[in-house]
This record gives structure tokens, C-alpha cells and sequence, in this order.
């Protein structure tokens, strides 16, 4: 899968994509109805008759298991926990992008130059009716470069249109894009960016992914992809493009520099904040597009959306492949539910092996790069229990877990979006730390009630015979 159109295609292929052909309107309209059909798990969206506008978009991309597969290329049967398995596999072998020919490259079809640059060209949706206004960036990723070491980074990060060329940023204090952008600042330089919609939906996912600092998304992408993501370079910036994004906005982000930004209807079912605040914004110098191009949008607001299926992914992928590098004995599985946006909850399925070993598994999910930010939730299983398997979970915290295990971290790095901490103090959170094993020091452990085997093999051989 090279973009959005192999995507379309595959899911057409399944009937997992449904075109709207009647009339919507941008302004509120195509939101609604992405939101309910993504609250029935019901399939990807491209609507082709967007009020105004003569190209489409599409919604719905990755709000099901069964589309993240088809993303990954993996079963279309497979369960989470599976994605993550192959994620953590297929990603230790990081392959670095190759560049093409800017001839052969479908990005470059079309290009508006300076004052030429509108992005209202563009079907961009408003979402909710309280959001500050048009949200261009729900479903892109901003590409950006460390001036030091070189290191090419893709983030997701929400951008409000806020002119016909200008998209509002909001690199939240430590991401990496803003890490880049002090050390432009430093440098007395504007930071040069590139923003894409709509291009192979695994950049995306990545985007909005933890990867390691001084780890390219575009190396991991091709570890998972098992051959390079094509790219080509910008016309006004030397960022690597996808050669077949549908839309590229190039253009660059000066520290010094604010426009008044938000409201947005976060993830977490939120307003981040109750009015607009001064943003950094990208000043876009260049626009290059695909012949009808289709734009990429996301519901986000409350789970589960694209948002949250992909930092499920992502995000528990990632927690697996660093608790795995780790070397820690024992490790069965691991989930993070996209109720909790993949982020704020984790649990952990393990065989423990020596005393303590519990606890080593819970302090070491919070000590990962994916777990030191915004992780809260930290529950342990025993391995009888799938980690995804929600009701056998809730009957170990009813009969395994005791409260005066639990480990409560009073300190730890928070997400600014988190609605359960004061809007004016969100910069640290506690964490809580639940062992729901049953303790390996036992000397007696509860006897579980099992079924007797010979009988349950006789029992299944005449099934039929019951009438069940």
C-alpha cells in the first residue's frame, strides 16, 4: 500500500468503504454524519458530493480493528493485541526512505506557488459548533528537521485554518516538533515545515505515534511496509514528501510569531481550552496536490474515532516493543483501550516468575517513552487473562486485586489535554499502579475451580448432540 488511493481500493475490495454521493455540507453536516457512523463502527466514509467543492473527503479510516489491519497489511481477523505483536516484530529493522524522481512523484500533479496559495481551495470541515472555526489538520502530520543532527521527525498535531495560508500549530511543550523549533529559534531562523493529507494512512498512524527521539516514522514505516516509503523533496523546503500524498502544504513556523487559535473539540471529549489562544502558526509559501485530491479528515471529539483506534495502535504498539526491549521475563500481552485514546490506560498480561515481579512490570510501563507521558493507568494481570479481554480483567480486579497494593506516583508528565486536571495546571499527573495478580509469594494461593479435562473432551465430542 503506497497511499489513500491503495487504501480505497483494498477497503472497496472488502465492503469496508461506503461513497456518499448526496450532497454535504462542510460546515458542521459531514462531521454528523461521520461521527454517528463511526459511533456504529460502521465503515469508511468518501464523500464525493461535498457542498462547494469539486474534490472529496474522506472520514472513517481507521475507526475499526479490521481497517487497521488492512493499513498494516496483516489478517483482516486479527485482534489488537495482534497488531501489536507485528508491529513490535517487523519494527526492529528500520529502512530508511528512498527518493524518486519528482517526474514519477503524484504529489507534484499540481502546485500554487506565493500569493497563489489558498488552502479554502480545499473541502476542509468544521467539526463541532463550538470550535474556533475550520480544521484542516484532524488527519495530517507535520514534517519537520532537527538543525543540529538532521533527524526528520512526523507529528500529528491539530491545525486550525486560520487563513488561505496559514494553519495554526499547537506543538505541545516537549514534542519534538517543538524541541525542533527552540533550537530554531536559537538559531534566529524560521523553522521549515510540511504538512500532508491524505498519503499511505500508516504515515498518519506514525504521526501520531511515540517514537523514540532521533528515530525517523519514516524508517519505522518502511520496517513495517518491509521496503522504503517513497519521497521526493519539496519544492521550497528540503524536507523528504511522500510521493504520493494527496496534499502538501510547505512552508515554515516562526517561534516569534502568533496568530489567535481554537477552540477544538479534543479527543478526549473535551474543549482543551474555553476561548482562542496565540499559536505558532505555519505561514504556507507553496501548496503541490494530487489531480482530485482527496482530503483527509478525523471526528476526534469522543472515543472512539480515528484518533483513538490509531494511538490504540501506535501507542500500544509502542509500549510493547519498549517493554519487550527491555527484556523483562514473563511478558504475555499488552492493551491499551481505545475508550482511553491509547494512552491513558494500559494493562499488561504477564507469568510471574519471582517476587516483585508485578510491581518491576508496572514501574517499568511508566518509565517507557510511550509510558512517561500521560500514561495514568497501569493495571496487571496474570496470564490467564487476555489483557483486551475487558470482563476477565474487571473479574481480577474484583477477586485478585486488593487496594493496599496499589502504587500511587504523585509525580509524572501530563498531556495538556487531559480534562481530568484543572485547565490552568495540567503539566503533571499522578499515576496509579494496580496489581490485579494473585502474589507469587503466596505459600497459599487460592485454588481456581476448574473444569475436569477428560470430561470436558467427552462433554465437547457430543455437542451436536445436545442441540447446541
Amino acid at each position: 500500500m503506497k497511499d489513500m488511493r491503495d487504501f480505497v481500493a483494498a477497503c472497496e475490495e472488502r465492503g469496508l468503504l461506503k461513497r456518499i454521493k448526496a450532497e454535504v455540507d462542510w460546515d458542521l453536516e459531514l462531521s454528523h454524519i461521520a461521527k454517528l457512523n463511526e459511533e456504529q463502527s460502521g465503515p469508511a466514509l468518501l464523500f464525493e458530493n461535498v457542498k462547494g467543492y469539486d474534490t472529496p473527503v474522506i472520514t472513517s479510516v481507521c475507526t475499526t480493528v479490521e481497517r487497521l489491519a488492512v493499513i498494516m497489511g496483516q489478517p483482516e481477523n486479527s485482534s489488537l493485541g495482534d497488531l501489536y505483536a507485528a508491529w513490535a516484530k517487523l519494527g526492529e529493522n528500520l529502512l530508511p526512505p528512498k527518493e524518486i524522481d519528482p517526474a514519477d512523484a503524484p504529489c507534484k500533479q499540481n502546485k500554487m506557488m506565493g500569493d497563489e496559495v489558498d488552502l479554502f481551495k480545499f473541502p476542509v470541515p468544521k467539526f463541532y459548533p463550538l470550535d474556533g472555526g475550520r480544521f484542516y489538520g484532524t488527519a495530517h502530520f507535520v514534517i519537520t528537521k532537527d538543525p543540529d543532527s538532521g533527524w526528520v521527525n512526523l507529528g500529528t498535531y491539530r491545525g486550525q485554518l486560520l487563513g488561505k495560508d496559514k494553519i495554526g500549530t499547537q506543538f505541545i511543550k516537549g514534542k519534538h516538533a517543538d524541541i525542533m523549533l527552540k533550537k530554531y529559534q536559537a538559531l534566529g531562523k524560521p523553522m521549515p515545515v510540511a504538512s500532508i493529507v491524505g498519503c499511505d494512512p500508516l504515515l498518519f498512524i506514525l504521526g501520531a505515534a511515540r517514537v523514540s527521539a532521533f528515530v525517523s516514522e519514516y524508517d519505522v514505516a518502511g520496517a513495517l511496509r518491509g521496503e522504503p516509503i517513497e519521497v521526493v523533496r519539496g519544492e521550497t523546503v528540503d524536507l523528504p514528501i511522500p510521493a504520493h500524498a494527496e496534499i502538501v502544504v510547505e512552508g515554515e513556523v516562526d517561534a516569534e510569531k502568533f496568530m489567535d487559535e481554537g477552540p477544538f473539540g479534543e479527543y478526549t471529549g473535551y474543549y482543551s481550552g474555553v476561548g482562542t489562544d496565540p499559536r505558532n502558526f505555519i505561514d504556507a509559501k507553496c501548496v503541490t496536490y494530487r489531480d482530485n485530491p482527496i482530503f483527509w479528515g478525523t471526528t476526534v471529539g469522543r472515543a472512539v474515532t480515528d484518533t483513538h483506534m490509531t494511538m490504540a495502535l501506535s501507542y500500544g504498539a509502542n509500549l510493547w516493543q519498549q517493554l519487550l526491549a527491555m527484556k523483562i521475563p514473563g511478558l504475555k500481552g499488552v492493551y491499551c483501550p481505545p475508550e482511553g485514546s491509547g494512552r491513558f490506560l494500559a494493562i499488561i498480561s504477564m507469568k510471574q516468575m519471582y517476587p516483585g515481579h508485578a510491581d518491576q512490570v508496572l514501574t517499568a510501563a511508566i518509565s517507557t517513552e510511550m509510558g512517561a507521558y500521560g500514561l495514568k493507568t497501569v493495571i496487571v494481570v496474570d496470564d490467564d487473562i487476555d489483557p483486551w479481554d475487558i470482563p476477565r480483567v474487571m473479574y481480577a480486579l474484583s477477586f485478585r486485586f486488593q487496594p493496599n497494593r496499589c502504587q500511587i506516583i504523585k509525580r509524572g508528565r501530563s498531556t495538556p489535554l487531559d480534562p481530568s486536571l484543572p485547565i490552568d495546571a495540567r503539566e503533571i499527573t499522578g499515576r496509579l499502579l494496580m496489581d490485579a495478580t494473585i502474589p507469587y509469594e503466596w505459600k497459599e494461593k487460592p485454588i481456581p475451580i476448574e473444569l475436569d479435562p477428560d470430561v470436558l473432551k467427552r462433554v465437547k465430542a457430543r455437542w451436536s448432540e445436545f442441540g447446541l
